[in-house]
C-alpha cells in the first residue's frame, strides 16, 4: 500500500520517544537530575513532581513539535516545573551522534523549577 512505509527519518523518532518515555516512566536508561530548587521541595510534593514526571502524557505540537516526548511543564503546588531530555555522546562530552541508538547515546532527564530554565 502507498504511504505505509515509514522513512528512516520517522522510524528514529519513534525510536527516541520510546526510549524517551521508558526514561520517564522508570527513571530507567538514563541519568535523572534535579535541580537545587526541586530537591529542596517538601518531601510530599517532591513525590508529587516524580509521579507526574512519570505519569506525564499531555504531549502537544508546541511542547513535542518533533514527536520526540523529550519535554513537559506541569504545576506542583505553587510550582511550575519543567523536565527536559537531553542527548550526550556516551562520556557525556558532545551533544549524540544519533539519539535514536542507545549504544551511542547517553539520555539525561532533568528536573527543574520553570524559573530557572
Amino acid at each position: 500500500m502507498f504511504g505505509c512505509k515509514k522513512t528512516e527519518r520517522e522510524r528514529k523518532i519513534a525510536r527516541m520517544a520510546a526510549l524517551n518515555d521508558r526514561l520517564r516512566e522508570t527513571f530507567w536508561g538514563g541519568q535523572i537530575f534535579m535541580s537545587q530548587w526541586v530537591m529542596n521541595l517538601p518531601p510530599k510534593e517532591l513525590q508529587q513532581v516524580f509521579t507526574k514526571v512519570q505519569n506525564y502524557d499531555d504531549f502537544t505540537a508546541e511542547n513535542n513539535p518533533h514527536g520526540e516526548r523529550d519535554f513537559g511543564k506541569f504545576r506542583v503546588g505553587d510550582n511550575e516545573v519543567i523536565w527536559k531530555i537531553d542527548y550526550y555522546d556516551l562520556r557525556r562530552e558532545f551533544m549524540s551522534p544519533d539519539p535514536s541508538d542507545p549504544e551511542v547515546t547517553q539520555r539525561v532527564l532533568t528536573i527543574m523549577l520553570a524559573d530557572e530554565y
